[in-house]
Formats: C-alpha cells, structure tokens, sequence
C-alpha cells in the first residue's frame, strides 16, 4: 500500500544550468566572484549602518535587514549549485531539497516585504514630513520588520507542509539550479490542486499585494514631487528614493518576467536566466546599488576607510 503523505524518492537530481562541460571552468569561477561579492557588499554595508550613528533611521534600519536577506537569499541556492558543479554530483537528499525550496521562498517574501516598507518610509518621508520622526518611531519600524519575517515564515511554511503530503515516483529530475516548487509540482504524482490553490491565493498575495502597495506610494511620491516649485526640491525628492525604486524595478521585472509570462516549458535556457537574474545579480547589484547612489553610504564608507588607515599606521 502506497502512503500518499511520504515520499517515494530519497534524493532528487539537480541538473543544473545549460552549460558544456568545457564551460564550467569559467561559470564557476564567475559565479564564485559573484557570490563573494554578494556576500561581502552587503555585509559591508550592515557593517557601515551599525558603525555609523547618521544611517541609525529607519530607511537605513530596513536597508541592514534586506541587506541580511540577501546574503541569505543567495547562501540559498549558488553554494549548492557551485558544489556540484565542482563535483559533477547532481543529487540533492530530498530533506535538504524541502528545506532550500521552504528558505527560497521564505526570503523572497520576506524581500518583497522589506523593499514595501521602504516605499512606505519614503511615502512618508517625502508625503508627510512635518509628521515623519511621529510616524516612522523605532516601535512602528520594528513592529514592521517582525511582522515581515512572520508573515514570510507562515508563507514558506505552508507551502512546505503541503508539499511535503505529495508523493514523487519515478522522474525526480530537477530541469534546474535550485529546488523551485512549481517543478517540484510537476514531478509529483499526487493531486496538486489544493498546492496550485495556495499558490495563486497565498503566494500571489505575497508578491501582488506589496507591489500595488509600492506603486501606490510611489504614485502619491511622484504626484508630491511635481508640486514642488523648484528644481533642487524634486532633485532632493527624488535622490531620496532613486536608490530603491531600482532596487523595486530589477526585482520585480525580472519576477514578473518569470511567472507571470512564462514559457512552455520549465526547463527551458528563458527560465534558468530569469532565476539567476533575482536569486544572483540582484542580490549583487543591490550594494552598489544603494552605495553609488547615496551620498550618505558613500560618507560612511569613507569614514570607515579613514578609520582603517589611521589605525593601520
């Protein structure tokens, strides 16, 4: 007698991304660079929020928690990914395959979160200013946070749950980097509908709710910018949150490009770029990002390079 709550496979086989084997040399090492570069840019700038007493606000209070998230994000999937293209080993226990698609999903919710309440600092920031130190307190900020990393962890943890109740039989070929759950579905041989269900109910809510709530406040940002009479005033508006609608813009296209116009087929070369667009580089570029385009982490970079050079002489 079958259990249909267990699985029938131990292990699942990641196949990785399209390359030829004489490629892997060089994909490796560029996605290591990358990797390391993620990990330290946004270390570097938790680093320079905790040191620095003129990033204690709270944009830079939500900066340091997506900065973490990232670090995480990545840590998620391109260490496994660049083991086994060390290895050639393809297999992945199924434990450990739940438990990279439950973090997966957890911090990228949890991105979509962060990145809405700092459009919602910003609303206010620019929107309502004479009210924003009564408004944006340390207790609101926190209490946004903590409801973020809950709300993300009940959305992965559900998700979790409802797989873990499918069986998988024959085919436990991966077409993919990374244990993605809309694959996994497709491997199963159990009726998925109820996990179908949660995704377009729990999981689109994740992803559409906080959008509509960041063009909205983008949208009362912008209609305040053009009220302004002067030329340096919407220069200064829009410096103050230029930073995090590209951050918003590469996230968001590149999931948009991803589920919401997908292709016929989930393992197609379309689909493995589009991943390796928010799971890699976005969480590259998003140091740079809010380093070259802010003049206060440039400030505080310096001060601590200046630090650095006075203790080492």
């Amino acid at each position: 007698m079958r259990r249909e709550n267990q699985s029938s496979v131990s292990q699942f086989l990641l196949l990785g991304l399209p390359i030829r084997p004489e490629q892997r040399g060089v994909v490796f090492a560029l996605f290591l660079g990358v990797y390391l570069t993620t990990v330290l840019g946004n270390l570097l700038i938790i680093l320079l929020i905790r040191l620095d007493s003129r990033l204690h606000t709270p944009m830079y209070f939500f900066l340091s928690h997506l900065a973490f998230s990232d670090v995480s994000f990545s840590s998620v999937t391109v260490p496994r990914m660049l083991t086994s293209m060390q290895t050639q080993d393809q297999s992945i226990p199924y434990a450990e395959c739940i438990a990279q698609m439950y973090f997966f999903i957890f911090f990228t919710v949890l991105d979509n979160f962060l990145l809405t309440s700092m459009a919602y600092d910003r609303y206010v920031a620019i929107c309502h200013p004479l009210h924003y130190t009564t408004i944006m307190r340390e207790g609101p900020c926190t209490l946004l946070v903590t409801v973020s990393w809950i709300l993300s962890c009940a959305n992965a943890l559900c998700h979790t749950l409802l797989l873990t109740q499918l069986s998988f039989c024959a085919d436990n070929a991966i077409p993919h980097f990374f244990c993605d759950l809309d694959v996994l579905l497709k491997l199963s041989c159990s009726d998925t509908s109820l996990n179908e269900l949660a995704i377009f109910t729990v999981g689109m809510a994740v992803i559409i709710l906080p959008l509509t709530c960041i063009l909205i406040s983008y949208g009362h940002i912008g209609t305040t910018i053009l009220k302004v009479p002067s030329t340096k005033g919407i220069c200064k508006a829009l410096s103050t949150c230029g930073s995090h609608l590209s951050v918003v813009a590469l996230y968001y296209g590149t999931i948009i490009a991803l589920y919401f116009f997908p292709s016929s087929s989930t393992a197609s070369d379309k689909n493995i770029i589009a991943s390796v667009m928010y799971t890699v580089v976005t969480p590259l570029l998003n140091p740079f990002i809010y380093s070259l385009r802010n003049r206060d982490i440039k400030g505080a970079l310096d001060k601590l390079f200046n630090r650095a050079i006075v203790l080492s002489q």
